[in-house]
């Protein structure tokens, strides 16, 4: 087919060739870096050599579902409504994000599927399937394969003949993959999305044995898509970076009961990284919403929260609405980002730090902005020059089947 749609101010093209794009959940460039070096990923390297490797950038926060979001609707979160995994509701309680009424603007899968295209997403957690189902868009989660039925199948699961694994299992990103490339082929999709887990990124750093075998069977999968004859796109929707004192223990930063210290009563510190799945970081990342009930109080609470060692930005919300492109009505009074190694967290109380199974590592924050941009052809000169000025994760669509860059 010869569609052409508008998505948010961009034109897309149904793509000539079955094409997918990746999102590598939490991989920090460092682990493909590594990987190259060591010569690991050799279907990963073809990919490079034949097509394009570079940096590009997430949204802030660096979180999953507005950078998620950012992915599949090629626009930056003041767009599509989702600044973080939770916000505030009108009723002051915390709300999370995963339901499609909190979308402002439609994915490319979505325009492209009204027009006749063939499209399919797959996400390893279920948080975002709803997100992604938007628009009718064909949307299955590995956490619950086993019970949504898609095409004819009873169960998707029923598209591979091995056991679904669990969410805090390394395979669960990797069963992702493998479904999606069964049901593609089974659905005849042009346009596919999938989206993985970032346990492994959480749990080992680059160069771990599990971090290097969760990138060989990636590697593998890789190979098993551009073998069959689809063009390939990875990138990631957030870096990761380790946050842990000298003794291994979590960085946190209790920004709550820093406020009470400094006497500001009324205020609530909301987490944008809350999501169900607290083994991967307890809650704690390096950005977070401050309210504040008094707005008398907004600028103490911002000096106070600024003079906490590890905290590197507070942002008003207007500033931060303006300069980090987030919708104004879905983020705090203040907005606080932290440094490489620092977590911000609501009170010591709260945080049930022994959920961790391993030393702190997460994202949030300018310092997991970097992420790894990967395609398995050569862009035009126009998608040439948006790299080469800077892409972020917004632009790969634009950069496979984009008609202008």
């Amino acid at each position: 087919m010869t569609a052409r749609v508008e998505v948010n101010g961009r034109r897309y093209a149904a793509p000539t060739a079955p094409t997918a794009v990746v999102c590598l959940d939490g991989c920090d460039p460092r682990y493909l870096d590594d990987a190259f070096e060591r010569a690991i990923v050799p279907r990963m390297a073809e990919m490079a050599a034949q097509g394009v490797y570079a940096l590009g950038r997430s949204q802030l926060p660096s979180f999953t579902n507005p950078n998620n979001l950012s992915i599949v609707t090629g626009a930056p979160p003041d767009v599509h409504g989702l600044p973080g995994n939770h916000c505030l509701a009108l009723d002051g309680g915390e709300v999370q994000l995963d339901d499609p009424r909190f979308l402002r603007a439609p994915s490319i899968h979505a325009r492209l599927h009204a027009a006749g295209l063939p499209v399919l997403a797959v996400t390893t957690k279920d948080k975002l399937r709803r997100l992604l189902a938007a628009g009718d868009v064909p949307c299955v989660s590995v956490e619950r394969a086993g019970d949504i039925p898609i095409d004819g199948l009873d169960r998707a699961s029923d598209a591979l003949a091995r056991p679904v694994p669990g969410i805090y299992d390394w395979e669960a990103s990797p069963y992702a993959l493998e479904l999606g490339l069964a049901l593609a082929e089974r659905l005849g999709t042009r346009l596919l999305y999938v989206s993985l887990t970032d346990f492994v990124q959480h749990t080992e750093p680059p160069g771990s044995a599990l971090s290097d075998r969760f990138l060989r069977r990636l590697d593998e999968l890789v190979g098993a898509f551009l073998d069959r004859g689809w063009r390939l796109g990875l990138v990631a929707d957030h870096g990761m970076n380790g946050k842990t004192t000298a003794d291994g223990r979590p960085n946190v930063r209790y920004l709550s009961d820093a406020l009470a210290a400094a006497g500001i009563a009324g205020s609530h510190v909301l987490l944008p990284i809350t999501d169900p799945h607290v083994v991967h970081h307890a809650a704690l990342g390096s950005a977070c919403w401050v309210y504040v009930s008094d707005p008398a109080d907004v600028a103490r609470a911002a000096e106070a929260i600024a003079a906490l060692a590890g905290v590197e930005e507070v942002l008003t919300g207007d500033a931060a609405a303006r300069d980090l492109r987030l919708p104004r009505d879905r983020i705090g009074d203040l907005v606080v980002l932290a440094d490489t190694d620092t977590v911000l967290g609501k009170t010591a109380a709260e945080h049930d730090l022994s959920a961790l199974g391993a030393p702190l590592r997460s994202h949030g924050g300018r310092h997991e902005q970097a992420i790894p941009l990967l395609l398995s052809e050569r862009p035009s000169p126009a998608g040439a020059r948006l790299l080469a000025a800077g892409a972020t994760n917004a632009d790969v669509h634009h950069l496979l089947i984009g008609l202008e860059a």
